[in-house]
């Protein structure tokens, strides 16, 4: 029996492209994640809205929420209106609410006090962040240059102490002065003369009931003048006394307290 041939096949010629397909699909993908990372780049939040609701809508198996449905188109919108504000409603400190209650009060029992004195203009009251400011005119107080309280001046000053006595509030009393210089011998500058008028305003309030660590004695002499001290009305309006009632929350700087109506008299 003869023995058969094999029919002769050619073998197969290897492809040495075929590193050519791996590529090309690494070029699509990684062309398809720049594209993927530029869209996301440049989302705008009404498409990240749109995509966030509707795939919350998807898991908790709710019918999906098109764009149409909500008013807007994914492609087509460029820009979102910011979501609306809701205020945040505070309730009142029950504390504070207190304590500008208190403060009120004494700011009517003091102008009570010094009824006359307000009506003429020579003393003001001003709410300020610290506290109540009450301003009164030095030459309601003192004489020209001098530190001693005039007997006039002792019972309004009294009335205001007995006031303070029946509060808690802490009391800081200042001094002020012009710009014109001392030269006396017991006041050499403005310095102690306007740190002595607060003195004798502190001791006068110990003496009627106020706890002296309540108080406090500055001057100031003419470094926080309220006027320009160019007329003789303006030097006036600086020469006073101050007392800051404090707040009990007090914890801003103090501010200088607004001019409210022209000073009679120009005595120092």
């Amino acid at each position: 029996m003869a023995r058969r041939r094999r029919p002769f096949v050619e073998d197969e010629h290897e492809n040495h492209d075929r590193w050519l397909v791996s590529y090309s699909d690494f070029i699509t993908l990684l062309f398809a994640f720049f594209v993927v990372m530029y869209a996301i780049s440049t989302l705008n939040e009404g498409k990240y809205r749109v995509l966030s609701d509707a795939l919350g809508q998807a898991f908790r198996r709710d019918p999906v929420v098109s764009a149409q449905t909500m008013g807007m188109s994914p492609i087509n919108r460029t820009t979102a209106g910011p979501p609306p504000v809701r205020p945040i409603l505070r309730a009142p400190d029950p504390l504070r609410k207190a304590q500008e209650q208190k403060l009120l009060k004494l700011a009517d029992n003091i102008s009570e006090a010094l009824k006359p004195l307000v009506q003429a203009g020579q003393v003001r009251l001003t709410r300020l962040p610290r506290g109540l400011a009450v301003e009164i005119n030095a030459s309601v107080l003192f004489a020209p240059g001098q530190a001693m309280l005039q007997p006039g001046s002792i019972a309004g000053l009294t009335a205001v102490a007995q006031v303070m006595a029946n509060a808690d509030n802490a009391v800081q009393i200042e001094g002020h002065t012009d710009n014109v210089p001392m030269g006396s011998v017991h006041y050499p500058s403005n310095w102690e003369l306007s740190a002595a008028r607060a003195s004798s305003v502190v001791r006068l309030f110990e003496a009627n009931g106020v706890a002296a660590h309540r108080l406090t004695a500055i001057g100031y002499a003419d470094n926080r003048p309220v006027e320009q001290n160019d007329t003789p009305e303006h030097r006036a309006r600086n020469r006073r006394v101050t007392l800051l009632i404090l707040a009990d929350t007090a914890t801003e700087k103090d501010g200088l307290v607004s001019a409210a109506s022209t000073v009679q008299g120009t005595a120092r």
